[in-house]
């Protein structure tokens, strides 16, 4: 019983006494890791997307309302992303840039960047679908981004850069939601359980394998040198207001087919990471669980401190994002803290801070 006891006390304080750590080090001004790299979809991009031929942006009002200045950069939110409050928490004073809206590169990519497109994913005509970025192009990114960093720092503090660095990897939800269930070239020919196999198979190129159409096998995560990889489950796709909206059978209720697609997709995605870790000297790859903190802010808002977990805070709430939800859209909510969606595929702030502190209780390996 003794041994039981201490097993659980030793369970329970070691992330307390890990985030005590983090606590001190911020305090001291001292980043934990040297900088932070971004890649995936909307619920990441900071404005990637805003020099692009696409219709999924948030360049304009109200995006942007309650960040600093009220301006709108790109970021689907009415302020900070869950990303943002993570680099915050990680000791950093500014946010890692949008790499392709940088007009001069080099010292602005000491302490990271990020290549993150909404409606990208991992599958690539996802992206393609909406001309956004793929994520093998983000890789492509990166790449340049890590030539630039050599020709700024040298080659050795480059790479102690790229090591130390964690690499935060947010994809899956566009491929479901703006493409999978859309798209019967896809419904038709694949269930939900054969295209989330699709998915794993190219998030395990991503971080390790290479993409069949590149021919050279540095371009995965891994090989570019990247050894602390955070990377989010999908969300309750089900929960979220367009998926209700669109999805739901005039029901006012998360969608359950949807969730379940997404819990399918987390076990593959945990248990095909146990197989990256056991097989790549020197990974630590942590998958950081976006589902139950914010099936819990929809299913429990009022415990959780918020008013309205169906409708989003802009428009009627039901259905906007991008360019449906604009400064003219009628209904905008006032106050966006008490809503736990800022759009109908976002999250709001104030949610994002709650999943953000979630996260770096569950990446603390990675700081360690």
């Amino acid at each position: 019983m003794e041994n039981h006891h201490s097993r659980y006390y030793l369970t329970f304080l070691l992330p307390v006494l890990a985030l005590v750590v983090v606590v001190l080090n911020v305090s001291n001004a001292q980043p934990l890791v040297p900088a932070l790299f971004i890649f995936g979809d909307s619920v990441v991009d900071v404005g990637n997307n805003n020099q692009l031929h696409t219709i999924v942006k948030a360049n304009f009002p109200p995006y942007g309302r309650d960040f600093k200045n009220h301006r709108s950069t790109g970021r689907f939110c009415n302020g900070k992303l869950a990303s943002d409050f993570t680099a915050e928490n990680l000791g950093f004073t500014s946010y890692p840039p949008p790499y392709l809206n940088l007009r001069v590169k080099g010292n602005n990519l000491l302490n990271g960047a990020n290549f993150a497109s909404a409606a990208s994913g991992y599958y690539d005509f996802t992206a393609k679908l909406w001309d956004a970025i793929p994520l093998s192009q983000q890789l492509e990114h990166y790449k340049e981004c890590q030539n630039i960093l050599v020709e700024v720092a040298g080659q050795s503090n480059a790479s102690s850069i790229i090591s130390g660095a964690i690499h935060l990897v947010s994809a899956g939800n566009s491929d479901f939601i703006q493409n999978y269930y859309i798209n019967p070239l896809l419904n038709k020919v694949y269930t939900a359980d054969q295209f989330s196999d699709i998915l794993i198979q190219h998030y395990a190129n991503f971080i390790q394998a290479c993409f069949p159409h590149i021919s050279t096998l540095q371009h995965n995560l891994y090989a570019l040198g990247a050894r602390r990889i955070g990377v989010t489950t999908l969300p309750p796709m089900g929960c979220v207001p367009a998926a209700i909206t669109l999805f739901g059978s005039d029901s006012n209720v998360c969608v359950a087919r949807l969730n379940t697609d997404a819990l399918n997709f987390n076990m593959k995605l945990n248990s095909t990471s146990e197989s990256l870790l056991r097989n790549l000297p020197g990974l630590k790859l942590v998958i950081l669980d976006i589902y139950q903190p914010l099936y819990e802010l929809v299913t429990k808002p009022s415990e959780n401190g918020f008013f309205e977990a169906r409708k989003a805070c802009c428009g009627t709430g039901l259905v906007e994002t991008a360019i449906l939800c604009n400064k003219d859209s009628i209904g905008t909510c006032a106050n966006a803290s008490e809503y736990v969606f800022w759009d109908g595929f976002h999250p709001s702030e104030s949610a994002n801070k709650v999943l953000a502190d979630d996260l770096i209780a569950a990446g603390i390996s990675l700081i360690s």
